[in-house]
């Protein structure tokens, strides 16, 4: 009998530890929330050259190519960008991708980057600064520059001693009303401002659309804070499936993606390695 029962508890223990097991597992496997019957995508109604309603922006024609792919009909859920834009759409299961989020962010998951942007600087076509690639040019001592706020730019105009004479254009604004690029470059074409430093996809797009001709020059430099950033599609943790699936998209498609940001003036840099002093900017790259 003692045999007998030291094997029934030998069994009910290995049960109970195979219960648990299981237990642990499946908590670590939760299914996704994604949707199997469309794509959801949450966008901004009114942030071109990124998105709007009307479907003009890059990253709609990009969330085309998207649904294509996956053979899925699109959706949109439109929210404005801005504080909350992630935790009111993708983390309530309102929509499942975001199509620009910046690759260096830990508040979402993201895919593989698919394009790599950076500041750039936007001057009058033929004027005296065009050109220029550095922010330690001397040709810039005396220049009247338009940046947005809290930008990593404001950084390097700070260490320059550039700053104080430069004009400041709000960072956080509702698109809808507001465009603070826009307002620069107006600012640029009436002689208010010498040049504008501006986050690639945005000054390329919009220095495009001006009536006055206008030079784009990407910036570089050696020092932190960078001005490249790697872009991505922002998607919730855990999703593991989802993430492969974005990733194959890109991997086949990456060629027409490139031709999409080319169109809207997007200078396009090459898209390294994830540096190890990793900053956090925010969706849609540093604006």
């Amino acid at each position: 009998m003692s045999n007998l029962g030291s094997r029934i508890r030998r069994a009910a223990l290995s049960a109970i530890c195979l219960q648990l097991l299981t237990s642990v597992a499946v908590a670590q496997t939760r299914p996704d929330l994604v949707s199997r019957d469309r794509l959801r995508v949450c966008a901004s109604p009114s942030n071109l050259p990124f998105s709007n309603k009307a479907k003009q922006g890059f990253e709609n024609k990009i969330a085309e190519i998207v649904a294509e792919e996956l053979k899925l009909p699109l959706h949109y859920f439109w929210m404005p960008d801005g504080p909350g834009f992630v935790r009111n759409t993708l983390m309530e299961d309102l929509c499942d991708v975001i199509i620009g989020y910046a690759a260096e962010s830990d508040f979402v998951d993201h895919s593989n980057p698919y394009y790599a942007s950076t500041y750039v600087l936007v001057t009058r076509k033929g004027g005296p600064l065009d050109g220029i690639e550095h922010l330690d040019d001397p040709r810039l001592k005396d220049a009247k520059l338009g940046v947005i706020a809290a930008t990593p730019p404001v950084d390097h105009l700070l260490a320059l001693g550039l700053l104080d004479h430069a004009k400041s254009y709000s960072l956080v604004v509702d698109r809808r009303f507001a465009s603070p690029a826009e307002d620069a470059l107006h600012d640029l074409a009436a002689g208010e401002i010498d040049a504008a430093i501006l986050w690639g996809p945005i000054g390329g797009y919009f220095a495009k659309q001006a009536s006055t001709p206008l030079s784009v020059t990407p910036l570089k430099t050696d020092q932190r804070p960078r001005f490249v950033y790697r872009i991505a599609f922002g998607l919730r943790h855990g999703e593991t499936d989802w993430k492969h699936a974005l990733n194959e998209v890109i991997t086949k498609r990456q060629k027409d993606i490139d031709a999409i940001l080319t169109s809207y003036g997007v200078p396009l840099a090459p898209i390294e390695p994830a540096p190890i002093d990793v900053q956090h900017p925010s969706r849609h790259g540093p604006q």
